[in-house]
């Protein structure tokens, strides 16, 4: 029975860039002063720094570590792809670059080492259940016994109390003293009480007659009367 391969795009995709980035490293490393084994050896270092501060990030919750050393890999690949695309002379590399490419091993070296020996925050175990404590049976309740006691007296009646007495009657206020409305101040009243009754279908108020007329209380409640 024959398998079917199916290749997938994204893998096709990753291995074309990986092997491109390792290119442009090897070709770095060597136009540095790297030669030989030791030019194949720095795009292997790089990779596997990138891939195992990937893999921490995955796997760990504290990815503040593996985040650096993520970030120091990408820029040495992406570095050694920018230079090598015509920004840099490989024949004249300047010192500032071989001593970067000179230090990388120790760098690799120290993030590497610590990736894989930084202690991970142990796991929360549960607490253990808390035994219930162990106690004595109660003793054997004491017999129940009734003791009969006398009638309590009644007591006396209270007294009866007089009634209260009714209040008193509240004085009726005494009406107040007519006040004389000038003939033409009540004509102009009525105009005004007539207008405000078109106006709102209701009969005009005191308050709003002496807001009118701008008249004290009063005299209001005259024409008031009169207009009623």
């Amino acid at each position: 029975m024959s398998r079917t391969i199916r290749l997938d795009a994204v893998l096709v995709q990753a291995v074309i860039a990986g092997a491109l980035s390792f290119s442009h490293l090897h070709d770095l490393a060597e136009a540095a002063g790297q030669d030989g084994w030791k030019a194949w050896a720095y795009p292997i270092s790089v990779d596997l720094l990138l891939v195992a501060a990937w893999r921490r990030m995955r796997t760990h919750a504290d990815n503040r570590p593996a985040w650096v050393w993520f970030v120091i890999a990408l820029t040495a690949s992406l570095g050694a792809n920018i230079a090598t695309a015509g920004m840099l002379d490989l024949g004249d590399v300047p010192p500032w670059l071989r001593i970067l490419v000179a230090g990388w091993p120790a760098l690799a070296f120290l993030g590497g080492t610590l990736l894989a020996h930084t202690p991970t925050a142990p796991a929360e175990t549960e607490p253990a259940p808390i035994a219930a404590p162990l106690t004595a049976p109660d003793p054997d309740p004491a017999p129940d016994v009734t003791v009969e006691r006398a009638p309590e007296p009644a007591p006396d009646p209270a007294p009866e109390l007089p009634p209260a007495p009714a209040p008193a009657p509240e004085p009726i206020p005494a009406p107040a003293a007519a006040v004389a409305v000038p003939p033409a101040l009540l004509d102009h009243a009525r105009k005004v009480a007539d207008t405000h009754h078109a106006t709102t279908g209701t009969r005009i108020d005191t308050a709003t007659l002496r807001a009118r007329l701008g008249v004290p209380a009063p005299l209001a409640d005259a024409i008031t009367a009169q207009l009623a």
